[in-house]
């Protein structure tokens, strides 16, 4: 199996770049790869319970859906410490299956052999 990290800088701020993100990451998922998305910046907002609801890009199934297939299916998701209290927001909130993380856990994960693509 191979390693796969996906990394998500924006929410509503782009929605189809957060979409696509999500719909790679199933993909990769689902192709039998350990999948991460790693969400940082702006897409931190994701990672809040609730937050996702609205983001329906035409074209492609509402984000919140995405979300919860990949977590189902086995991905990881894993929400940038440091830009996650940057902006605020409530860990207790958080999206149920998500992790709060460092920088180092994707260095980690990556220096293991893992391919990034960012969005």
């Amino acid at each position: 199996m191979g390693k796969i990290a996906v990394s998500i800088t924006c929410a509503k701020n782009d929605p189809d770049k957060a979409t696509v993100g999500f719909v790679v990451a199933n993909a990769s998922v689902a192709s039998g790869q350990e999948t991460v998305v790693f969400l940082t910046v702006d897409g931190v907002y994701l990672g809040e319970e609730g937050y996702a609801n609205d983001i329906h890009e035409e074209g492609f199934a509402p984000l919140k859906e995405l979300m919860v297939q990949f977590l189902e299916a086995g991905g990881q998701l894993w929400v940038c410490s440091p830009c996650f209290k940057k902006r605020g927001l409530d860990e207790e909130k958080l999206v149920n299956g998500a992790k709060i993380v460092g920088g180092a856990k994707l260095i980690e994960f990556l220096s293991q052999g893992a391919a990034c693509i960012t969005y």
